[in-house]
């Protein structure tokens, strides 16, 4: 990678850098009776300057170790801090239990996060409660963690901060923490890994359920020099020191993993040859480049640098974390604070405790630490919630689903067959006598009734169904364009589940809603027409019966007149059956058109309560987790002591 290699320059410039420092990069040889810097960073405190809890932490107890050290204490290379003793670490333990036996009545004031905070945080409840029921486990694992831990921390103390010491191996983040503690708690040295288990030190009472909340047992928990300037200064502080981040024991890695997600803020503390090691910006940096606001990069070891080669290297640090995304706090903005210290000399140790002692002050870091972590589980759910566009169901599409539905049922056919039937029953009421004699004939098997079956035919069906699946399919894909991924699926099972025997309700909705039962209505004007064929009808008899009585010598010779009546009833008829025809076009297209409606909106209306309905529900469910998604990215968090 990129990084490793740069990492591997740098790391060569760095030892070119120790060999041109001369003396700085070792320290001088001690006799075991005089401890080297790697014991104690901070200069050694004078017997009687306070009481400790541990057998490092009383510096009562500093001159008679000196004394005793020959016979008493085991010093490896000069570089090994004193080991904290079994029997120390149980005293400690116990005085910490009646400490906080002590706090029982006046416990500390829980955390209390501001309005801004609480309306993000219950969005995300509402969030994760919606969407359940859409998403899988995984999705929602980090957003329901964030919710359990920030819940937790919300009964805890709000006057303590929690900071871990992070680093890798050999950066000298031991060192740092006993610098910061005054006394030697945590091993340091040449032996790696070397911190095993995470250590807590506390500079005020009332943090031990903090300190429960990370799984330290008590062996492990220390109390720093008394000193009343340092205490005062770093009061509420609760610093932990992690085991090295990229150690070889996979139980090392994990207990960092594992703490660094519920500590208030952490101090990362890189060395001039692994600043740009390839895991720390990959696996720790990038993924937290929003938690800059609680996170201190400490450059260590620069007294190994000679001249301005710390600048340099604190330069380039600078450039590999805004690459990562993690904003720098410079110049008044939020983001990461950025030192370079020698935690073996001292250099830049109290700049790093000014800062702490600032930083804990403001007791914001609980609540900017959890404002990250929705911020992190809103960019991990981004995904999931963010449309590629603006999403939903047009009211032309509906239309369109619903015109669909109704050429697959033959909503067209129905009102077209409607028309005939109506200019059909107009004939037979308005037609001449002889014609509907001869019409009867033809169509003897005919149904009498004026109704027209619609779907008859195997091939018409299966074509038919063939169209409504079709539709189905359409409506679905753009309710779903654009949608993210689960969300469309969602919508498009919804359309799917209501397209079930949808193809068989529309058949029968086309049997009851096609025609009415029964013949056609008609019109007022029928009657008259009817009379006037009738009385066409009696001219042709008339005439006849005239004509064939003057045949038969029965009555009188005329041929002119039963002629003329039979002519105007042969003529007439027809005419009347003409001009009938003419004036039922417009009533049958009416009636036609009317059916055809019908038709159409109980297809539609079928179509709209299976399907369209439910991807309408799902596409509302959406719309509400897309606002509460929106409630929950909005910046702005803070905290109060209650």
């Amino acid at each position: 990678m990129a990084d490793q290699g740069a990492g591997r320059d740098r790391a060569g410039l760095a030892k070119h850098a120790d060999a041109g420092g001369g003396q700085r990069s070792r320290p001088p040889h001690r006799t075991p009776r005089q401890p080297g810097p790697s014991d104690e960073a901070t200069p050694r405190r004078t017997p009687g300057t306070g009481t400790g809890t541990g057998t490092d932490a009383d510096p009562g107890t500093h001159a008679r170790a000196d004394a005793d050290a020959d016979s008493t204490e085991t010093w490896d290379d000069g570089l090994i801090a004193r080991r904290v003793t079994d029997a120390a670490a149980a005293a400690l333990a116990a005085e910490r239990e009646t400490t906080t036996r002590g706090l029982g009545n006046n416990p500390p004031a829980p955390l209390a996060y501001d309005g801004p905070l609480r309306s993000r945080l219950d969005a995300l409840r509402e969030l994760v409660g919606l969407s359940r029921t859409r998403l899988d486990k995984h999705t929602l694992s980090e957003a329901g963690r964030v919710l359990d831990e920030a819940a937790a921390r919300r009964k805890l103390s709000g006057r303590h901060t929690v900071i871990a010491i992070a680093g890798a191996t050999g950066s000298g983040k031991s060192q740092l923490f006993n610098a910061l503690a005054g006394v030697a708690i945590s091993e340091t040295g040449v032996r790696r890994p070397t911190t095993a288990a995470p250590i807590a030190c506390s500079w005020s009472d009332g943090a031990a359920g903090l300190i429960d909340r990370l799984g330290i047992p008590g062996r492990l928990r220390r109390r720093p020099v008394h000193n009343p300037e340092t205490e005062a200064e770093l009061r509420g502080l609760v610093l932990v020191d992690l085991p090295d981040h990229d150690s070889a024991a996979v139980q090392h890695r994990e207990q960092v993993d594992r703490i660094l997600k519920l500590v208030d803020a952490v101090i990362w503390v890189v060395d001039p040859e692994k600043y740009a090691d390839a895991i720390l910006h990959e696996r720790y940096l990038r993924p937290m480049a929003g938690h800059a606001e609680v996170m201190f990069v400490v450059l260590n070891q620069v007294d190994r640098l000679p001249g301005d080669a710390a600048d340099q290297v604190l330069d380039d640090m600078r450039r590999l974390l805004d690459e990562d995304g993690v904003a720098l706090g410079e110049h008044g903005e939020p983001g990461a604070t950025v030192l370079a210290l020698s935690a073996l000399t001292g250099e830049g140790v109290g700049e790093l405790r000014e800062a702490l002692g600032q930083f804990v002050a403001e007791r914001g870091a609980a609540a900017r630490r959890v404002a990250a972590d929705v911020d992190a589980a809103a960019a991990e759910l981004r995904p999931v919630y963010a449309a590629e566009r603006r999403v939903g169901l047009s009211e032309e599409a509906r239309e369109e689903f619903g015109a669909r539905l109704a050429d697959a049922v033959g909503a067209t056919a129905a009102g077209e067959a409607a028309e005939r039937a109506w200019l059909r029953n107009a004939n037979r009421a308005c037609g001449t006598p002889w014609l509907r004699l001869w019409r009867w004939y033809q169509g003897r098997g005919d149904s009498t009734t004026g109704r027209h079956a619609v779907r008859t035919q195997a091939d018409e069906e299966a074509t038919a169904r063939q169209r409504v699946e079709q539709a189905v399919r359409t409506v679905a894909d753009r309710a779903s364009a654009g949608l993210p991924g689960p969300w469309a699926q969602a919508v498009r099972e919804a359309a799917v589940r209501g397209s079930q025997g949808l193809s068989e309700a529309l058949d029968e909705l086309a049997e009851r809603a096609g025609l009415p039962p029964g013949r056609p209505p008609r019109p007022g004007w029928w009657p008259a027409a009817v009379l006037v064929q009738a009385a066409m009808t009696l001219l042709q008899i008339v005439g006849g019966v005239w004509l064939a009585g003057q045949i038969a010598g029965v009555m009188a010779p005329n041929l002119g007149v039963p002629v003329l009546l039979m002519l105007c009833g042969i003529i007439g008829g027809p005419l009347v059956e003409w001009g009938c025809r003419m004036a039922a076009r417009g009533p049958a297209r009416r009636y036609g058109q009317e059916a055809e409606r019908r038709l159409r909106e109980a297809a539609a209306g079928c179509g709209r309560a299976r399907v369209l309905d439910p991807v309408a529900a799902e596409l509302l469910r959406y719309r509400e987790v897309r606002e509460q998604y929106a409630r929950v990215v909005r910046t702005g968090s803070g905290v109060r002591v209650g």
